[in-house]
């Protein structure tokens, strides 16, 4: 399950590695491709969620709203967040949430 904002994520990171010279133009058409052919759920929010809820844990974490969708996310489902970023991993600590771990 990923918060709505993933989709756009993703695309934006193929995107700036086009951008980089990282990968191809094709290549990164190629990987999107792969990654719309995965079966992930995508969690739909509200905006009075995004505004509501998600907004106050990324104002009481110190987090962006799109980091915050991810643990609303984990907290809503019980689920485990996978992330290298710190702040979002201490932010899942003080809230219980469980890291994913491979």
């Amino acid at each position: 399950m990923q918060p709505a904002v993933w989709p756009l994520e993703a695309g934006n990171v193929v995107l700036v590695a086009i951008r980089r010279k990282r990968i191809s133009p094709d290549d990164g058409a190629r990987f999107l491709s792969l990654l719309e052919s995965l079966p992930f759920e995508v969690d739909g929010i509200s905006p009075g969620r995004m505004f509501g809820e998600i907004f106050a844990l990324a104002r009481k974490h110190q987090l962006s709203t799109y980091d915050a969708s991810y643990l609303d996310l984990a907290l809503r489902r019980q689920l485990p967040l996978a992330t290298q970023d710190k702040a979002l991993m201490r932010a899942a600590a003080d809230c219980g949430v469980a890291l994913f771990q491979p």
